[in-house]
């Protein structure tokens, strides 16, 4: 049931928020209330872990979410359809970690992040038009209502929605190739978490996906996400730089540990002290899904030199205090 509907029907959020009338959530976002027998990285493993304790759904009929992406799309599915969600439990996993981490196991699992990615934009989207009008909430759960019932089969034949995901998926091999031969660099400090990642000065950004939002970006951040374990990503592109937290520090990540996140918002100001031309630098506060540290769009070259932005950026990373904690946020 589309989450502004829910009205007083009692419900089962997954990879959401509740409202006043769920009875369970199924999530990894900050701070929910998921039971911690099936606590899990992504929210469709929990969906998954949670179907083995069916007493928890009795006086349940309805699953619900505010938003959509991949990983609540799959969750969703996991509920709705268990017996052919668990019989293809692993690649419904990976398409979560695809859209949520840009992270995968099969090649099959990104392509179709990708597909759901273009269903989601009204640019690329076969679905009816209709399916785009009203204010957001309107949309979300028309997306369900229109995704649910394709799921089994986008998982069992990827290739038919090829037109979708094709052209994205070109960009991830070239990049992932790029990455491999060393023409895109990846340095990794594991004592700060950090993966610095150059990229040729030539290279042009394209659209890429994460989660289902178009970005620019020069190098496939799932090319990126895939080569790396480092979880905060500094990418030097000539003299534009980025530093980034990655999304798997925003939700309550239990796998490994996760060093927390630090307040971009500092190390902005002291970029913003070293700059001598016209560049400023901005920063997301430390709750955001994935906070960004970036160069104004107008701005142009930095005047700090990449070696200067690496040795900043390290150390600020080295000494700066916890800011953000998603098992318990503020």
């Amino acid at each position: 049931m589309p989450y502004h509907l829910l009205g007083d029907t009692p419900n089962v959020i997954v990879d959401g928020s509740a409202n006043d009338t769920t009875r369970l959530v199924l999530s990894h976002w900050p701070g929910s209330p998921t039971p911690r027998e099936v606590l899990d990285d992504l929210s469709a493993q929990i969906a998954f872990r949670a179907l083995e304790f069916p007493t928890w759904f009795d006086g349940i009929d309805v699953v619900s979410n505010s938003h959509f992406d991949q990983d609540g799309l799959c969750s969703a599915y996991a509920l709705i359809d268990p017996v052919a969600a668990t019989a293809r439990r692993d690649l419904v996993i990976d398409v979560a970690a695809a859209g949520d981490f840009g992270t995968f196991v099969s090649r099959d699992a990104a392509r179709l992040a990708f597909a759901i990615a273009a269903f989601e934009d009204e640019e690329t989207s076969p679905l009816d038009r209709a399916t785009f009008e009203g204010s957001y909430p309107d949309q979300c759960g028309r997306l369900y209502e229109a995704m649910l019932p394709r799921m089994t089969e986008l998982l069992d034949h990827p290739d038919r929605v090829r037109t979708l995901w094709e052209r994205e998926d070109a960009h991830l091999q070239e990049s992932l190739d790029a990455i491999a031969r060393g023409e895109v660099l990846i340095e990794e400090r594991p004592d700060l978490d950090l993966a610095i990642v150059t990229v040729p000065e030539e290279w042009a950004e394209r659209i890429a996906h994460r989660f289902t939002q178009s970005r620019n970006d020069a190098v496939h951040p799932t090319a990126v996400n895939q080569s790396t374990a480092c979880l905060r990503l500094l990418v030097i592109h000539g003299r534009t730089y980025r530093l980034e937290c990655r999304y798997e520090t925003w939700v309550m990540y239990v796998s490994r540990p996760v060093q927390a996140r630090p307040d971009l918002r500092v190390l902005a100001t002291i970029l913003n002290e070293a700059e001598t031309g016209s560049s400023t630098w901005r920063a997301e506060a430390p709750g955001s899904l994935t906070p960004r540290l970036t160069m104004a769009d107008a701005a142009g070259d930095s005047s700090i030199t990449p070696e200067a932005c690496r040795a900043i950026v390290e150390q600020f990373l080295a000494t700066a205090p916890a800011a953000w904690d998603p098992f318990h946020p503020t």
